[in-house]
């Protein structure tokens, strides 16, 4: 009897650690293809104002002209839409590490109850005699527990790593931007 209640328990861990895998490998497929659509639109932009500079600079007569063309605005706007890619990038990044987030605590809620209701099982057949033993067993289970709000917590605390790593970087290279923009209007005086 207890040997039919641990077979069943764990094949539906496995089960529903399965689907969680198939889940967590959907939210990435989708990341993934986001962010190249993403990339394929700023790749079109770029093209697209690549042609359009450069069919200005073949009609140039003046050497200063094409300096003008490339002046601190032009900077300006091409670090603004830099700065609206990572954005765009940044956006499915945490969307999809908040639903990643969301399905760690889920398996961990999923898999305590599992836990806890096989331990009830379990305990509820322990043969006459041995309360000590399940005393002790439910010592260690209560233990196994605080492992999965490690765990919880651990997943929290890289969520959170995440986001303060790509603020920073955000602001990093929003905080570079600036000067460079300053540089070539210098450049161009």
């Amino acid at each position: 009897m207890f040997q039919n209640t641990l077979n069943t328990t764990l094949t539906n861990a496995q089960a529903k650690a399965l689907e969680s895998a198939q889940t967590i490998a959907t939210l990435t497929v989708q990341s993934a293809e986001a962010i190249a659509e993403i990339n394929y639109d700023v790749a079109k932009e770029v093209v697209s104002a690549a042609q359009a500079s450069s069919a200005k600079l073949i009609q140039l007569k003046d050497p200063k002209d094409a300096l003008q063309m490339f002046d601190a605005e032009t900077a300006k706007e091409a670090a603004a839409q830099v700065v609206g890619y990572q954005n765009k990038v940044n956006k499915v990044l945490r969307k999809n590490s908040k639903e990643v987030a969301s399905l760690v605590d889920s398996a961990i809620d999923d898999s305590k109850a599992d836990l806890e209701k096989f331990v009830k099982e379990a305990t509820a057949q322990a043969p006459a005699g041995s309360e000590a033993f399940v005393s002790a067993f439910n010592s260690v289970f209560e233990a196994t527990l605080k492992g999965f709000d490690q765990v919880r917590a651990s997943s929290h605390d890289a969520y959170a790593n995440f986001e303060k790593t790509m603020d920073s970087a955000m602001s990093s290279f929003q905080g570079q931007v600036a000067p460079a923009a300053k540089s070539r209007k210098q450049i161009a005086a």
